[in-house]
């Protein structure tokens, strides 16, 4: 695997690079705004990479890293990005639409406002993770411990949390239309701004006192 440190890129160099066949390792190289759609690049690394607003539009990717890259509203829709590790990354507003995300993780990343619409996500994973105001709609987090997951005002429509262990997470103010948290252990994770429809989608889940009497004050009443 080569190594290209601190260059900036325009797309023809990365094609270059693409069309040797063999995986790169970009460290602190720049690469923004630049359009590298269906392009080849299974097992590159990205590492302190500036990406931002970068195209990616159904590139090949697969068991890429991204590693501290900065690169907000940067577009992957339709990427294959199968066994990815995205580690201490802002990816602010990114789009992930129709993207394949199997195996995929997320560790410590901010993707405020990121779009994972109709993302293919089969044990995809978060961790430590800013996604709020994050489109989700329709992703399973069944059985997986959430940690550390701010979730604040994120779309979780249709979004399966059964069996699923919260710590430390936020689901303040999220949408939860149609949700699942069957067997879902909630007592770490901030349920406040729940409207009473929001709260029927937690049967079946665990949640504090605490957060029982919170829920019941968004009724008017008073737990003594």
């Amino acid at each position: 695997m080569n190594n290209i440190t601190d260059q900036i890129l325009d797309r023809g160099a990365v094609l270059l690079l693409a069309n040797s066949g063999k995986p790169q390792t970009l460290v602190g190289c720049e690469l923004e705004e630049l359009d590298l759609s269906d392009f080849v690049l299974n097992g590159w690394v990205f590492d302190q990479c500036i990406l931002k607003k970068s195209k990616f539009t159904s590139a090949k990717l697969e068991k890429a890293q991204f590693i501290g890259c900065k690169g907000a509203q940067a577009v992957f829709t339709g990427a294959a990005l199968g066994e990815a590790k995205f580690n201490g990354c802002d990816f602010n507003n990114v789009q992930f639409r129709g993207a394949t995300l199997t195996q995929a993780k997320f560790q410590r990343c901010k993707l405020t406002g990121a779009d994972f619409t109709q993302a293919r996500t089969f044990d995809l994973t978060f961790e430590e993770c800013k996604l709020n105001d994050a489109r989700l709609r329709g992703i399973s987090f069944a059985r997986q411990t959430l940690k550390q997951l701010d979730l604040h005002n994120a779309d979780l429509h249709q979004c399966d949390f059964r069996d699923s262990v919260f710590e430390d997470c936020s689901l303040r103010d999220a949408m939860l239309d149609h949700a699942r948290f069957e067997g879902a252990d909630l007592r770490g994770t901030d349920i406040g701004g729940v409207r009473l429809d929001d709260a029927r989608r937690f049967k079946g889940a665990t949640i504090s006192r605490a957060q029982a009497a919170e829920l019941l004050s968004e009724l008017g009443l008073k737990v003594r």
